[in-house]
């Protein structure tokens, strides 16, 4: 990738249209390549990388009039620029923690909130550790009956058993699960 030779950029910092022309030209591409590798295609805050290096640009262009050789190459002075416009992208990005939506609703969201997701995936777990201490057959009436919403007469089809053995196993299972789950879950297993 070709580079701005010295000469150049000191007509440019003079103000030479042509060499300022030439400079933004050749450290363009450069400057895509780092904010791609700092940002990747879109970057912080759905800033693109094209967007980073445009402001790099812009910036160099206002910094050049007072770019001085002193020793230091013009391409650490173009770096230290796009580096601080880089952090500057992040930044925004981390303090705009707004989703963005087509259209703002005309009625509260009816899903549930966070909390109400919590809960429902502690009591879930809770449920599932006690159903794990029943026998295998009174785990599957209970499925089956409380969570499919099927008869006993189906399930009884299902396990071989006649409707009144799966309400008798179904009493007996949820009499257990309640003595497991003692206080904390027995509001809840009815």
């Amino acid at each position: 990738m070709e580079t701005p030779d010295p000469g150049t950029v000191r007509r440019a910092a003079d103000g030479d249209p042509t060499a300022v022309a030439r400079v933004l030209t050749l450290i363009r591409p450069i400057v895509v390549r780092y904010s791609l590798g700092r940002l990747g295609h879109v970057g912080a805050g759905g800033a693109t990388a094209e967007d980073v290096a445009q402001e790099v640009c812009l910036a160099v262009l206002r910094a050049l009039p007072r770019f001085t050789d002193q020793g230091r190459p013009f391409l650490a002075f173009v770096y230290g620029i796009a580096a601080r416009k880089v952090a500057d992208a992040c930044r925004v990005a981390s303090r705009d923690r707004a989703e963005s939506v087509a259209a703002v609703p005309d009625a509260p969201d009816p899903t549930p909130g966070p909390e109400v997701r919590a809960v429902t995936a502690d009591l879930g777990a809770r449920l599932s550790a006690l159903l794990a201490q029943l026998p295998a057959t009174h785990r599957e009436i209970l499925v089956l009956r409380l969570a499919v919403g099927m008869t006993a007469e189906e399930v009884g089809t299902v396990l071989s058993m006649t409707a009144g053995a799966v309400r008798l196993a179904q009493h007996r299972a949820l009499t257990r699960l309640r003595a497991l789950a003692g206080d904390t879950l027995a509001e809840v297993i009815t």
